[in-house]
């Protein structure tokens, strides 16, 4: 078994398409996961992972904060830009604060703004967990999937 393998077969299984960012000391970094996960109703906590090789590692095992966007159909704009790398994905983007310091993006109508709970180890990711401070919620929602970014 090769992570090549695990990666193939785990392009199958259909995940809905987040950006999750936050802000320590006047650093932003922001990215895009699909590792998502409800973890606990009471309190309320949620997690994903972070790659180690990510650019803005350090700031993510700085942080107190996070914001999760769960991208819907027509804000799969926002996935180009927050998959580059070593650039400043928040240049000319319009944001505003979320409820725990991490930035907010104004257009994306499902958001949830967390504080860290724990970081385990995840070989080679980290598993952040948050509990939940704050929920922004749309009225209506058509999810953006994994599977869709693969589409012609």
């Amino acid at each position: 078994m090769t992570a090549h393998d695990l990666r193939s077969v785990m392009g199958h299984w259909t995940t809905g398409v987040c950006v999750v960012t936050t802000e320590v000391s006047g650093r932003q970094a922001g990215l895009v996961m699909n590792s998502f996960a409800s973890v606990s109703l009471d309190p309320a906590l949620v997690s994903w992972c972070v790659d180690r090789s990510s650019t803005n590692f350090g700031t993510w095992l700085e942080t107190d904060n996070f914001s999760v966007h769960i991208l819907d159909q027509a804000r799969s704009h926002h996935v180009p830009r927050f998959t580059r790398r070593g650039a400043d994905k928040f240049e000319g983007l319009k944001t505003t604060t979320g409820t725990t310091g991490a930035p907010a993006l104004t257009d994306v109508a499902a958001r949830l703004d967390c504080r860290i709970w724990a970081r385990y180890d995840g070989g080679d990711h980290i598993i952040l967990v948050g509990e939940v401070d704050h929920i922004a919620r749309p009225q209506a929602f058509e999810p953006l999937l994994s599977q869709d970014l693969r589409r012609p």
